[in-house]
């Protein structure tokens, strides 16, 4: 390989290859990407031959859009290779990015089964004819899902253009758009094909999927899960914040997508499974010096927090709920115990984040220049 400079390095992470330009004589250099994708597979059986999938890889086109192929061409192909392949109408151009028998693992995930679908070809290995032509394809999607834009907002549709993929030899066009409801682009479709002079397809995804395609940062300062790893998006509600005692403040339990976040419901199932050992107290607990209402629940913990006056962190005592059960089967018999005044707790595990945010947090301690001691030695030297 010749050396070229960085200037001439062009990642194109939606579909997880580099770009390399020769600067002399303008040749194109694409190579695959490895883990460049949200639906990346590492191949734990690379190196082992199976005759059973020996035909069959998985090729990926932009963004998450897989498919697997059988080798039609009776070529040498392997992962990383740049292969064009059978299309609806046309053919695409795509980059191999599994082989051997941990591609017949993906089908069973995926439920293909070469014995009851026909599986679609690959043709052959991409040319630099095929590599051009897609390039240049890949170079009009910016441009045409601006200017798509334009035309649905002439026509007064209620959608957004989300993003634009170009098959591989730029005859066909994929239009993600977004919509709340139902949206007739009929005559949309026929402006689409009268403009850019290629054949159309409209898919419609979901607010949570246009935020993966974007991309971004979440506030936990990691990449956020439905660019990294999420591909099944599952219906999330409020009953998810309240199980977890979570405040219902829309503006912390929203993510940029709009919508709640994704990960409120990581840990429902560990929080309902917590509660299930955590006793209901509906009134408050007897003693003989008083009653002791409940004002504070660490789930995960199971202990609850129990104060003499109603609402009132002021003391806090806490007790486990095995303890509140024993309480409670106490005063159903009529039984007190004697008081409930065992240890205090003046913070029950409460995290105050008052001044974590001060900007100087980080910054190492000065020490204090002890001025009054130096001055006391000057004046005893010079008596």
């Amino acid at each position: 390989m010749n050396d070229y400079s960085s200037e001439s390095i062009q990642f194109d992470c939606f579909r997880g290859c580099t770009v390399v330009t020769d600067e002399q004589t303008g040749e194109k250099d694409i190579r695959y990407r490895q883990g460049c994708c949200k639906l990346e597979v590492y191949d734990v059986l690379k190196g082992i031959s199976q005759e059973q999938f020996s035909n069959y890889y998985e090729v990926r086109f932009k963004n998450t859009r897989k498919g697997i192929y059988v080798n039609a061409s009776g070529q040498s192909i392997k992962a990383g290779d740049l292969v064009v392949v059978e299309a609806a109408s046309g053919h695409d151009l795509g980059i191999v990015t599994l082989e051997g028998p941990i591609v017949g693992r993906q089908m069973k995930c995926k439920g293909v089964d070469p014995a009851k679908q026909e599986l679609k070809k690959i043709y052959r290995k991409a040319r630099p004819f095929d590599i051009q032509r897609w390039q240049e394809a890949i170079a009009r999607e910016q441009e045409t899902m601006i200017r798509a834009r334009v035309l649905a907002n002439n026509l007064g549709l209620e959608m957004k253009i989300g993003d634009v993929e170009f098959q591989g030899d730029g005859t066909k066009a994929i239009f993600y758009y977004i919509a709340d409801g139902r949206v007739d682009f009929r005559q949309l479709i026929k402006d689409f094909a009268e403009e850019f002079h290629i054949r159309v397809e409209m898919k419609q995804i979901g607010a949570r999927q246009e935020a993966g395609l974007i991309g971004g940062l979440g506030v936990c300062g990691r990449e956020l899960c439905c660019a990294n790893y999420i591909t099944e998006f599952k219906s999330i509600t409020t009953s998810a914040a309240r199980t977890q005692d979570l405040s219902l403040n829309p503006q912390k339990l929203a993510g940029q997508c709009g919508k709640l976040k994704c990960c409120l419901n990581y840990e429902v199932a560990a929080y309902l499974d917590a509660q299930s050992r955590i006793p209901r107290v509906p009134e408050p607990l007897e003693f003989m010096d008083g009653q002791a209402f409940l004002v504070k629940t660490d789930i995960l913990a199971e202990t609850l927090y129990f104060s003499y006056e109603k609402g009132s962190l002021a003391q806090v005592f806490a007790l486990s709920a095995d303890e509140v059960r024993e309480i409670q089967a106490m005063n159903r018999r009529g039984e007190k115990p004697d008081t409930l005044k065992q240890e205090v707790v003046s913070t029950p595990e409460f995290i105050d984040a008052v001044g974590d945010d001060a900007i100087n947090r980080f910054d190492p301690e000065k020490r204090k220049r002890r001025r009054n001691k130096n001055r006391n030695r000057n004046r005893k030297d010079k008596g």
